[in-house]
């Protein structure tokens, strides 16, 4: 048999001129292998190349969102500070399901403090059935933050699935309600005590307006509140405006919103708030004194037991940051207040002081304690808010 050389990648002329047609089929099964040959190599490089290629684009997608993530917890929450599925959604849709809880914040505040924090995701995790509201003044239509702004308890609280954080604009609050002239008229630089003011008018608008439950940002959220239409006793004798809740369009709201107007007078603290609350539970209802731990009911409005919401006295408020023996069970308590615009001296929830207040805050907001307490070794004083008295 006649050898032949391996042909690497084409057949010369003088080779075929050398040998006649019957040597060529010879040479036709050696061809087809080394053709087959070559197919093959260059189709395993071709393979190899795009795993490579694959592999450089996972990595490469990888570090861009490990990049994004690190933008979103630090600044200013690039592009939305909100999941799409949130940010998309219309407050007043939501609202008019009429089973919301709702806080406020009417200051310019944008890094809620551990507290407020806690609040809301207590209430998040006492109600998961249940959009949990946040109405902020600073936030804007863009859902964006400062750029100054960690905002590490934001980021926190957007992460959680039934809390909605929204634009908190008043004009378009107090449309079609007794508010709305009040609010045209005054002028809130001259107003001593404008946040608590405004904070006492806007809880009273959306909630007559949607229905639902108001809670201050320094309410911790133990168990869920059974009644409907209800005002949280502070003592005996008086209603606080701290909690209550009610059907959407309430008669009872209206009149506090009309009397809010017609005695308008911010000068004196607590006017507005717990003082018109107290004053139109009288005129509404002619209720006696609580017996044991009971409710009173008036018609269709309950007055709820000073220790469902106030099982500690404002007097006795430093109770929440000293370590107890045995922390009290608070069985007949759906959440406690910690009156922060009592706490005058700053105090905080630090890392392992095993206080009340660190306890409560691992029982019922774990995820603002891991975060914002165990994160930081402790939490950092900021200045009240309406919404913490």
């Amino acid at each position: 048999m006649i050898s032949f050389p391996v042909l690497n990648w084409e057949i010369s002329w003088w080779f075929i001129r050398k040998y006649s047609r019957k040597n060529l089929s010879l040479l036709r099964p050696q061809i087809l292998t080394n053709c087959k040959f070559l197919a093959r190599r260059n189709r395993l490089r071709e393979e190899d190349m795009l795993k490579e290629l694959q592999l450089s684009l996972w990595v490469v997608l990888l570090l861009a969102c490990g990049f994004l993530y690190q933008l979103t917890l630090k600044s200013s929450c690039l592009f939305s500070c909100l999941p799409p599925s949130k940010a998309l959604r219309d407050p007043e849709a939501l609202l008019g399901q009429g089973r919301s809880i709702v806080f406020l914040e009417t200051s310019e505040r944008m890094e809620p403090s551990p507290l407020v924090s806690c609040a809301v995701e207590s209430a998040a995790r006492i109600y998961p059935e249940q959009p949990v509201v946040f109405l902020m003044k600073g936030l804007n239509d863009s859902t964006q933050l400062p750029p100054n702004s960690t905002a590490s308890a934001f980021s926190l609280l957007s992460a959680i699935d039934n809390v909605f954080l929204f634009p908190l604009d008043m004009k378009r609050l107090f449309e079609d309600t007794p508010l709305s002239s009040w609010y045209a008229q005054v002028n809130s630089s001259t107003e001593r005590h404008w946040l608590y003011v405004s904070s006492d008018a806007c809880r009273l608008a959306v909630i007559w307006k949607y229905g639902g439950v108001y809670m201050d940002t320094d309410v911790i959220s133990i168990r869920p509140i059974p009644d409907e239409n209800f005002l949280a006793a502070q003592s005996s004798k008086i209603s606080s405006n701290g909690v209550f809740g009610f059907l959407p369009r309430h008669p009872f709201l209206w009149g506090c919103m009309e009397n809010f107007v017609e005695h308008y007078n911010s000068a004196i603290w607590g006017h507005q708030g717990p003082h018109l609350m107290t004053r139109m539970l009288r005129v509404w209802c002619k209720l006696g004194d609580f017996q044991e731990v009971s409710d009173l009911r008036c018609l269709n409005l309950s007055f709820l037991h000073p220790q469902r919401f106030y099982p500690i006295p404002f007097r006795q408020w430093r109770r929440y940051y000293e370590v107890w023996d045995t922390d009290p069970s608070f069985n007949d308590s759906y959440a406690l207040h910690l009156w922060n615009y009592m706490n005058k001296e700053g105090r905080t929830v630090v890392q392992g002081s095993n206080t009340l207040a660190e306890n409560l805050y691992r029982k019922h907001c774990p995820r603002t304690h891991r975060v914002l307490i165990q994160g930081s070794e402790g939490s950092v004083t900021q200045e009240l808010g309406p919404g913490d008295t």
